[in-house]
Formats: C-alpha cells, sequence, structure tokens
C-alpha cells in the first residue's frame, strides 16, 4: 500500500473487490488493519456502505441506520460492523469511517445544505451535498483507493454529473440531470491524470486524489459532454 502512494495521515476513500485479493490469512480484519497501518493514526478510512437493494423504493422501506447491510461488498460490510466505526445516515449512499475526527466527518449526512441530486429524499439530506461525506472528501483532498474494481464503481463520478447539473441549472433552470458512462471517463482520466498503480495481494489498485479527479473531470465533461456518451 506503501508503494502505491498510501502514506501517514491520509484521508482513504477505498472502493473495494475483497475475493480480488486472493487467500488473506485472518481475512478482512487483516485488511482493514494494513489500511489503518499505511494511514497511521491521524489518518481517516473511509468506505462506501451503501443500501443499493432494487428497485430504488426498497432503498427507503429496507433502509435501519444502525443494522442496514451494505450491499458494495463484504470488506464494506465487515468494515461497517467494526467497533469504532461510524456510518452516515443516508437510505442509499451511506459512508462508513474509522480513524482521526470520524464520527465528525460523517455526522452531517442529513443535511439539505449544498446542491440537490436524483438521490435526494426527505427527510435525508443532500446525497452529495456540502455537509455529505463525498464534498468533505472532496475539500479535504482525500485520496481514491480501487481495489481490484474498475471505474464502474467510482461514486465520485455522481459528485461530477450533481456538480455538472448545477452549472448548467445555473444557465437553464429547467436543464435535466444527464449521467455519465462512468467507464469512458475512466479511460480519459487514465490519459490525463495523476493516478498511481500497483497491487495489493492479487488485486490490481488505482490510488489518486479526489480533489484533482473531480476538477479534472467536470472540466473535461463541460467542455465536451457528447465524449463521455451522456443520457
Amino acid at each position: 500500500m506503501q508503494a502505491l502512494g498510501v502514506n501517514a495521515g491520509d484521508r482513504l476513500f477505498v472502493h473495494s473487490s475483497f475475493k480480488s485479493i486472493g487467500p488473506v490469512e485472518r481475512g478482512a480484519t487483516a485488511v482493514v488493519e494494513a489500511l489503518e497501518h499505511a494511514i497511521g493514526p491521524q489518518g481517516l478510512l473511509l468506505m462506501p456502505v451503501f443500501n443499493l437493494v432494487k428497485p430504488h423504493d426498497k432503498r427507503i422501506a429496507t433502509w435501519h441506520y444502525p443494522t442496514t447491510s451494505s450491499t458494495v461488498g463484504w470488506l464494506t460490510e465487515f468494515f461497517r460492523q467494526m467497533p469504532g466505526t461510524y456510518r452516515s445516515d443516508h437510505y442509499s449512499h451511506s459512508v462508513a469511517a474509522r480513524g482521526a475526527n470520524a464520527q465528525e466527518f460523517v455526522t452531517d449526512h442529513l443535511s439539505t445544505k449544498g446542491p440537490s441530486s436524483p438521490w435526494d429524499h426527505p427527510p435525508w439530506g443532500a446525497t452529495f451535498g456540502e455537509d455529505s461525506p463525498f464534498e468533505r472528501a472532496y475539500k479535504i483532498d482525500a485520496k481514491i483507493m480501487m481495489i481490484g474494481t474498475n471505474y464502474d464503481t467510482a461514486t465520485f463520478i455522481h459528485v461530477i454529473e450533481t456538480k455538472w447539473w448545477h452549472l448548467r441549472r445555473a444557465v437553464d433552470i429547467d436543464a435535466p440531470f444527464l449521467g455519465i458512462d462512468r467507464i469512458l471517463l475512466g479511460e480519459c482520466w487514465e490519459k490525463i491524470g495523476a493516478t498511481t498503480h500497483g497491487r495489493v495481494g492479487e488485486a490490481t489498485c488505482r490510488l489518486f486524489a479526489i480533489r484533482h479527479f473531480i476538477d479534472a473531470m467536470l472540466s473535461e465533461v463541460t467542455d465536451s459532454p457528447t465524449k463521455f456518451n451522456v443520457r
């Protein structure tokens, strides 16, 4: 992880495929411990613990903040259940945190401050708004680490979509929300972005800065939207 570019004090948002790592003595415990060792006691470890059951309206019906399982991989569900992990209260796009200021970081996901998105549903707040863990990760220039996953899992592309929508709505209030092809956007980022590649166990991994990713790709999408198969 350190060879990949993970440093002490990093704020790290991890997308993962646990099985891609291969056999691990002590399983998920060892993986989380390795991540925490790499970022040290002043670091902050973040993982998506989303409730993405289908159909969409079932997410609301199945949401119970303390107990609803993460649907985005075993490592995230294990992480959610660890003592000392804190979880944001959002019916579909909840984020879990451990480490320095973890509880404070995820505590305001019910806030409606900032841009809205199609995932917003009262009484929950702005999914990708100013007080969301996603925007806070952007503001503190956290890093994304992908362990055995591709850009199809990159939830921060929704942040780009949301920011782009509000730029367009400033000109035309009726501008529709448009989705971006994640794989195409990822291919573009791999060409122009500052991404490091490596391996954790058997898993192919990527590491890059969230703020650079969002700023650079928002500019690309704004300049050439048709390139990303928006819909």
